[in-house]
Order: C-alpha cells, then sequence, then structure tokens
C-alpha cells in the first residue's frame, strides 16, 4: 500500500484511500486493537480509525521516501579556502584580524575545524574579536520534516577571490553606492548612470543584463529574470496599497536620509570585521515615503521581516482579481465549492512561511558548511590593502584601475566600499543569500497558485520626492503581469541587499534557483496528503516552464 512515487503517477489520498477497506490487514507496529486479543490480533480486521492511524503513518513514511528518491548531490566550493587556508579569501568577519584586515590564521583555522566538526562546545572557543554573535552556523545541519534535506540541495561555486567576474561584482557595488540617492525616473540622461554603463560593459568579465550587447540604463543594476527587465526598476508589490484584514497598508516606509555612508575609514571598517559594536547609529527620515532610489530599497531589504514582501503580495495579487490557476486548485471550475482550508488563502500564506524557513535552512548549509564566500566589505578591504601596495592578494586589475574604485577613494581616501548599513553585513558568509533564497522559493509558490499571464491593473512608480505614487507612462505601462512582477520583486529583494553592500550580483539567480527547488519539493510531497489532486505548473526563475 505504499504511496512511493505518487506525485508522479497522478496517485493521491483520494484513491490511495480506495485500496485501504474494511478488510485491509494492515497495523502500525505497536498498534493496540481495541476489543482484540490473541496472538491472531494483527490478522483480524482493521476498524475505520484505525485503518487511518495506519494510512497517516504511511504517508509520513510516503513523504520521506519521496525526498529520500531524489539521491545525492555533489557540494563543492570554488577553492578559495584551500588556496588561502589563512581565511584571506574567505567570511572571517567576527574573528580577530590584523591592521590590514587580515583574518588571525590560527583563529580561522581553529573556525573551520569546529564547524566541520559540527561542534558547538568547539565554536564557542575559537577566539574571536568583539561581541558580534555568528547567527545559527549549526541551523544548516537541522533535519527538517518537511521539503527536501538541506544537504540534497547544491550550488554552483561561486567566482573564485582572484577571478576578473569577483573583481566585476565588486565595480558594480562601487556604482550602486555611488548613485544610491538618485531617483529612478531620473536614470536616464544622468552622467553618473551612463558612466557606470560604460564602464560595466567593458568589463573583462561582468554578467549583468544587456540590452544590444551593452549595460543600459534599463538593465542596470537589475538580476536578469525575464520579468525584472520590463518596466520601471521597483516591482508594483513594493508599491501597490494593499488590506491586511481590516488594516489598509499604504507601502510607504521610514527610510535612510540621504548621503551617509559607513565604514568608508579604516578604523571602523577594522572595528566591524573584528565583531566590535557597529560604529555611527542609522538616521532615519522623519517623512514616510514610497521606494524612490537604491537607498530606500536597501533600508527596505535590511529590516524587512523574512517573507514580508511575499505574504503582502499574496494579498495584492488577490485583491487585484487574480485567481488561482486550474491546474492548482481543484475548486476553480466548481460549482458549489471554493478553496479555503485547502486551496484558499489560508493555504496559501501558510504555505509562504513553510518554504521560507526550510529555504533558510538550506542555503545555511551551503553558506557555513560549503562556501563560506567572502563579503564584498571584506574583498573591498582586501583591494585596499593591495592598492596601497601593503600586500599583494592577486586581485584581478578590473576592479584596482576602475573608475569606480578611484572616484570612491577621492571621496573617502580608501577604497572600502560604502556601506547604507552602520553594521556592514551581518555576522554569517555570502553565499547562497538569505534573503534571495527566501525570494525564490516564496515566489515560487505565489507562481505557482496564481495566473502568471493576469495583468495587474494601473502601474506606478514614486513620485520624485517618494510622497505619493504616479502614473508610470513608459513604453510597458498597464502590460506587467503577475508572473513578471513577481520575478521584479524577487530581484529587488535581492539588489536591495546588493545595493545595501552586503550582497554580490552572483548571489541572485544562484540563490533564486535554490529556493525555487526547495518549494517545488514542498509542494511536491505535500500533494501525499491531499484527497484532492494538483499540477504545479509555473515559469522558472531561468525562463524555463517547469511541471511537477
Amino acid at each position: 500500500m505504499s504511496k512511493k512515487n505518487g506525485a508522479k503517477a497522478g496517485v493521491n489520498r483520494r484513491n490511495f484511500l480506495g485500496t485501504v477497506g474494511a478488510g485491509a490487514a494492515v497495523v502500525a507496529s505497536g498498534a493496540t486493537l481495541t476489543g482484540c486479543g490473541g496472538a491472531d490480533a494483527a490478522a483480524l480486521p482493521l476498524t475505520g480509525l484505525e485503518a487511518r492511524r495506519a494510512d497517516a503513518r504511511q504517508v509520513r513514511r510516503d513523504c520521506a521516501d519521496l525526498q529520500y528518491q531524489a539521491g545525492v548531490v555533489s557540494q563543492g566550493d570554488n577553492g578559495d579556502q584551500a588556496l588561502r587556508p589563512d581565511g584571506a579569501f574567505s567570511y572571517s568577519k567576527g574573528l580577530p584580524h590584523d591592521a590590514l584586515g587580515r583574518p588571525d590564521a590560527n583563529a580561522w583555522g581553529q573556525f573551520r575545524s569546529a564547524l566541520a566538526d559540527a561542534d558547538l562546545a568547539a565554536l564557542a572557543a575559537v577566539p574571536y574579536g568583539g561581541p558580534v554573535k555568528l547567527h545559527s552556523p549549526q541551523a544548516g545541519l537541522t533535519y527538517d520534516l518537511l521539503g527536501r534535506d538541506s544537504h540534497q540541495l547544491t550550488m554552483a561555486p561561486a567566482p573564485t577571490f582572484q577571478s576578473a567576474e569577483q573583481a566585476g561584482e565588486l565595480v558594480e557595488l562601487y556604482w550602486m553606492a555611488l548613485v544610491r540617492d538618485l531617483h529612478f525616473s531620473n536614470w536616464n540622461g544622468d552622467a553618473d548612470i551612463a558612466a557606470a554603463c560604460s564602464e560595466l560593459s567593458g568589463l573583462s568579465d561582468f554578467r549583468g543584463p544587456r540590452s544590444g550587447g551593452a549595460v543600459t540604463p534599463s538593465t542596470l543594476f537589475r538580476s536578469g529574470t525575464t520579468g525584472d527587465l520590463r518596466g520601471p526598476y521597483i516591482s508594483q508589490y513594493l508599491l501597490r496599497p494593499f488590506n491586511y484584514g481590516s488594516i489598509r497598508i499604504p507601502y510607504k516606509q521610514r527610510t535612510l536620509v540621504p548621503g551617509v555612508n559607513y565604514m568608508t575609514d579604516l578604523a571602523s571598517w577594522l572595528a566591524v570585521q573584528n565583531g566590535q559594536t557597529p560604529p555611527g547609529t542609522l538616521t532615519l527620515d522623519s517623512t514616510e515615503r514610497y521606494i524612490r532610489n537604491l537607498r530606500d530599497l536597501a533600508y527596505y531589504a535590511r529590516v524587512d521581516v523574512s517573507y514580508q514582501a511575499f505574504l503582502f503580495a499574496a494579498f495584492q495579487t488577490a485583491q487585484a482579481g487574480c485567481g488561482f490557476k486550474p491546474e492548482m486548485s481543484p475548486y476553480a471550475t466548481s460549482t458549489n465549492q471554493q478553496g479555503f482550508v485547502n486551496f484558499g488563502m489560508p493555504h496559501l500564506v501558510t504555505l509562504i512561511a513553510e518554504v521560507a524557513l526550510r529555504a533558510l535552512k538550506a542555503v545555511w548549509y551551503q553558506k557555513w558548511f560549503v562556501h563560506r564566500r567572502i563579503r564584498p566589505e571584506e574583498y573591498a578591504g582586501r583591494v585596499h590593502v593591495q592598492h596601497a601596495g601593503l600586500d599583494n592578494f592577486g586581485i584581478h586589475g578590473d576592479v584596482l584601475n576602475s573608475v569606480a574604485r578611484q572616484r570612491v577613494e577621492t571621496m573617502y581616501g580608501t577604497s572600502l566600499l560604502p556601506m547604507a548599513y552602520n553594521e556592514g553585513c551581518p555576522p554569517h558568509p555570502s553565499y547562497g543569500a538569505g534573503h534571495n533564497v527566501i525570494a525564490g522559493a516564496c515566489v515560487t509558490v505565489l507562481k505557482a497558485f496564481f495566473n502568471e499571464n493576469f495583468v495587474l491593473p494601473q502601474t506606478w512608480v514614486a513620485s520624485a520626492d517618494g510622497s505619493a505614487l504616479e502614473a508610470y507612462t513608459g513604453p510597458e505601462a498597464g502590460t506587467l503581469t503577475v508572473g513578471e512582477e513577481l520575478d521584479k520583486l524577487a530581484s529587488n529583494i535581492a539588489q536591495g541587499r546588493n545595493c545595501g553592500g552586503v550582497h554580490w550580483r552572483s548571489e541572485a539567480l544562484s540563490s533564486f534557483m535554490h529556493g525555487q527547488q526547495l518549494a517545488v519539493s514542498v509542494m511536491q510531497e505535500q500533494r501525499l496528503t491531499f484527497t484532492e489532486s494538483y499540477t504545479i505548473k509555473f515559469r522558472g526563475f531561468d525562463g524555463v516552464d517547469v511541471t511537477a
């Protein structure tokens, strides 16, 4: 009576239960049959409730088997940890560093060994440079009861420390910092934006999206998914007002005052690398505003609550009049039933939360136990040291010779990356990105449920001062679809972290796909628990149609 591979064969709980009747002879191990005794008790017919109990246990076994049958995958980093076993090419924030920001080699080796041994006491014994605490290093080792195990998902190795690709990604981050306060609507015709597009277009290995072979204002700082490249920079899902129960959410936010960046001097940068209390304080604008520039977006992505944007997107989509796909909702064509507990909003919003946490666990394994990729602020410190002639890390010349780096040095006297947050990056490695893998998982659920081709009514952008919404009048006005704007929402969250200075371009699509795989595995497994049938269909982040 096993339902192994039931998802692929179209088996659901309804036809499975048809195989369990009054004469079924399956008993849960150790079960007690009321009113029955003797050696032959296990051979006696099961009552309806006892059959249900046995069936429930079998469902759990079938769910476990579904994930087990996915097999194993290879895990591998980019080789930077072996190339520099002193940790100079890897994440080391929180450990003690020397005056040039290089990690203490013994501390980093002890840190890496403690992680490999999954030893909480050994991690506590590692010497740290300050009181800032690491974020859940062992979360990636947690077993879960739903979805693919964290060790059964993998990510391609990140760009190497000395590669032209990583150098180009820091050039992009320098430019993001330099234009943080420029309104999106002013990008066309702006001299700094033109300079950024020109320089990024000419780098040896810059992998951002292009138009006509060049980076343009319409492709600049975008992740490159299909929907991300149409319409205004900010997704409608970060602008559209909606109702959250009886509460009206206008989608304005408190944001940061313009012109203030952090960690641009060696003393404050080194203090943060050592895990000391962050210098300075963030100053908030007293006026609530719609997201109008990269600084606003960076602040949104600093204080958002896990799956917040995607929970809100569920309500925004439903309130725009978009329904669930017939493939996903068996009640879409029913004349006397509708989805609620199953295939209704309670189902959808809870599933968004479920995949978000499991996606975090999956990527935490990649962060702490596979890649341990260096953060942009750390890498920029190495750039500063090499450019000053104090050490040679073999950093590619694309960033050392870039206009962007030179402009930062002219402004601040260092090549350190100007950060939007006074604390810099969070205390965990860079690759993959937690925000991005949540985005990938949650957007996958939303696209699986909602009609992706539904055109959102009206297209909005923020006014010049961000105090109001104005109609977008570009060529794509009134044509943006749910699927496209959900892709753009994921991209906005990823780029919000990038323009804050805490993540890299290459961590967008790779993390989205990681989250996508996790979300599909959860929906496939849950399908074994329903009596209703459904098919998972959506357009993936890589542009490929997915049917599962």
